[in-house]
């Protein structure tokens, strides 16, 4: 039986390969992927690794590699449509029924897709031709080379009406076959003989998720041309809204374990793709002149969960990445996200990395702002904040895009965020620049009005993630490093982390009664208390009263990231898990102690 592609590739979204592969290997998580004993070797030290990102798994002592069909079809011996059975019950979803018809397009498809790759080698020959000097002149201006052509598969369409179709024609290919593949226009005067598509044009090849050659993107050599950039046409292979250019190759740079990237770069055309992998950014990927669609959507996060999508800094730039925060509000799942850089001065990427080269554009990936604060932006800029009819509009449009948001963990934690801003930013303050506390009914000054409320919501913030790791310990077996990293204001609060991290590295069942009883005998029952007070607030935060211990955590990081910043958080948790995982190694219990004193010391300075 031949399965759809979008069947397929449903079914591999909603599976994760964790959850399958764990039926026949003990994983344990270690960062962001799962550790266990090989199914295929006889061994003793772990070196089997799954990771549910990037939706695949890899043996170091056998050599397999493969996703989560071909992980049950060696481990159970199974056909492919075996395997692909199996995973459809455990998702829920109904085989599809056998299509004659479906296979006939798909026999039909295949062919095209030959004559697809005959033509890119027809235009790649063309580019090293007299005919392509012209091309290869343009392209050296941009700084590439004919190895880079080679590499990108860059070609050119020659100034003729039927060069390609000459050339295809005389190897064996109908013309009826050539149209519908779009590489050529058949006339509505059917008196009339086909004729190229693409003339005069310097020629990208496009891949479908797959990796088969299904479109083309051209651009103009004239500099009138009615259309600077023309891409294929809709055909039975090609689906614009659901590829990205270089999509391939950037997911497999990124699935790469030297790429450390939590998602693909989107940038807006071939040239700035082509820029960013020639730097080193080869997971670089673009949509085919449009906005981001759901489908590219879905393509991006299944590569890696926090894309960056990286705009042009006009206003055209804003507007493409405000349209795109459109798109991914009602996606968006819990450790599923985007991130947004917007360059400066108008520049895109490519303008940027010739300028000033690579370390320009890694500070600016560093400096990428998450979807939130895009959102916050948008709801800003769309109308004046003078009045207060103007600021109510803002917050009733705050209310409109968080009902965008369907899932509701996510919408809970944006709702939080975002009121927060709003009443940091426009909560009430009367004329006189005076503000009145009723609790304790006396006036206060703006300004430390201000300071004060700052204090408090930073206050509530350690609170809550302090108060998710008294909840629940077990957090701590996902976030023990970036707990330990935490520099947290209050003193009261770093008390309580400290004795917690001694506590739970000299205990290995954590009871929660008996954990009350340490904090209490330790002098910190006051703090213990204001903490429990707090408790609906911070098992809303961290995802209800139902939530499991995966979306504890990746709410709990969200939350630390909000705090500290995400390169400090990053920076800080990376240099603790050194230091801790030393001090355990040598067994150094009063290292550890030490290490404990100084991170206090540190964030009393």
């Amino acid at each position: 039986m031949r399965f759809g592609e979008n069947f397929l590739d449903e079914l591999k979204a909603r599976i994760r390969p964790s959850d399958v592969v764990g039926r026949y290997v003990k994983l344990k998580r270690q960062g962001r992927e799962f550790a266990g004993l090989s199914p295929f070797t006889n061994e003793k030290t772990p070196s089997f690794f799954v990771n549910d990102d990037k939706a695949f798994y890899h043996c170091f002592s056998s050599g397999k590699h493969g996703d989560v069909i071909s992980f049950l079809m060696e481990v159970e011996g199974l056909a492919f449509p075996e395997a692909v059975e199996r995973l459809a019950g455990l998702a829920g979803m109904e085989m599809p029924k056998s299509d004659p018809e479906a296979e006939k397009r798909a026999a039909r498809n295949k062919v095209a897709i030959n004559w697809m790759d005959a033509a890119q080698t027809f235009f790649m020959k063309s580019l090293r031709r007299e005919l392509g000097k012209d091309a290869r002149d343009y392209l050296q201006s941009r700084g590439l080379t004919g190895e880079d052509a080679q590499r990108f598969g860059i070609g050119f369409a020659p100034d003729s009406f039927k060069a390609l179709k000459d050339e295809l024609v005389q190897q064996g290919a109908k013309t009826d076959v050539l149209i519908e593949a779009g590489l050529l226009i058949e006339p509505d005067d059917k008196s009339r003989d086909p004729w190229d598509r693409f003339r005069n044009r310097i020629m990208f090849p496009i891949h479908d998720p797959r990796g088969r050659l299904v479109a083309f993107g051209g651009r103009a050599m004239e500099k009138d041309a009615k259309a600077k950039y023309l891409n294929s046409p809709e055909t039975n292979l090609f689906h614009k809204s659901r590829v990205l250019y270089r999509y391939p190759e950037a997911r497999k740079a990124l699935a790469d374990p030297k790429n450390n990237a939590r998602g693909l770069i989107v940038a807006e055309g071939y040239m700035d793709v082509i820029a960013l992998a020639k730097y080193g950014f080869d997971h670089a990927v673009a949509p085919l002149g449009t906005a981001l669609t759901e489908e590219q959507l879905e393509l991006l996060w299944r590569a890696g969960p926090e894309p960056v999508l990286c705009f042009d800094g006009d206003k055209a730039g804003i507007r493409a990445a405000f349209r795109s925060v459109e798109r991914a509000l009602p996606l968006l799942k819990p450790g599923q996200s985007l991130r947004f850089v917007a360059l400066p001065d108008g520049q895109d990427p490519d303008d940027l990395l010739r300028a000033k080269g690579r370390a320009a554009m890694e500070k600016a990936l560093e400096n990428a702002i998450p979807l939130v604060d895009m959102l916050w932006q948008r709801e800003l800029q769309t109308a004046p904040l003078n009045t207060p009819e103007d600021r109510a509009g803002l917050k009733n449009r705050i209310y409109t895009a968080l009902r965008d948001i369907k899932h509701d963990i996510v919408r809970d934690q944006y709702k939080t965020v975002l009121l927060e801003r709003f009443n940091a930013e426009y909560g009430y303050r009367p004329a006189s620049g005076r503000q009145y506390q009723a609790r304790k009914s006396k006036f206060i000054p703006s300004g430390q009005k201000q300071a004060m409320s700052a204090n408090a919501i930073l206050s509530a913030k350690e609170r809550r993630i302090i108060g998710a790791i008294v909840e629940w310990p077990k957090l701590l077996e996902r976030v023990d490093d970036t707990f330990f990293a935490l520099r947290l204001t209050e003193t009261g609060h770093s008390a309580l982390q400290s004795t917690l991290l001694s506590y739970w590295r000299s205990t290995n069942t954590v009871e929660k009664s008996e954990l009350y009883r340490h904090i209490e005998a330790e002098g910190l029952g006051n703090t213990l208390k204001a903490i429990k007070r707090e408790r609906r607030l911070i098992e809303a935060a961290m995802g209800g009263p139902d939530a499991d211990l995966d979306i504890r955590a990746t709410l709990w990081n969200a939350e630390v990231d909000a705090l500290m910043g995400k390169n400090q958080a990053q920076n800080a948790r990376e240099d603790a898990r050194s230091r801790m995982a030393d001090t355990i190694r040598e067994d150094n219990a009063e290292g550890l102690k030490k290490l404990m004193r100084a991170s206090r010391r540190r964030r009393q300075d």
